[in-house]
């Protein structure tokens, strides 16, 4: 995800990349915006998948279906993770 918080900096907030660039601390807010959108999605697929009742017991029982499941529930919650931290 950091590679897409830097390329959105660069080329939709670019006082703000240059500013940090200047300052030397472009590393250090690229690695905070990445920790907190890795932190927010493994929060939003674990409270999706407890939603929607995507449970290990369905992993056992059914992996295809646990799979396409747990699939959407992530891209459903990186769209919510990109508008939310890395777009923002």
């Amino acid at each position: 995800m950091g590679q897409k918080a830097f390329e959105h900096l660069r080329e939709h907030r670019p006082v703000l990349h240059t500013s940090l660039v200047l300052s030397g601390k472009l590393h250090s807010y690229l690695a905070e915006v990445d920790n907190r959108a890795t932190e927010m999605l493994e929060r939003l697929v674990k409270q999706m998948a407890a939603q929607q009742g995507i449970t290990e017991q369905l992993k056992a029982q059914d992996q295809m279906a646990w799979i396409g499941a747990m699939n959407n529930i992530r891209n459903a919650a990186e769209e919510i993770v990109h508008a939310e931290v890395i777009f923002a």
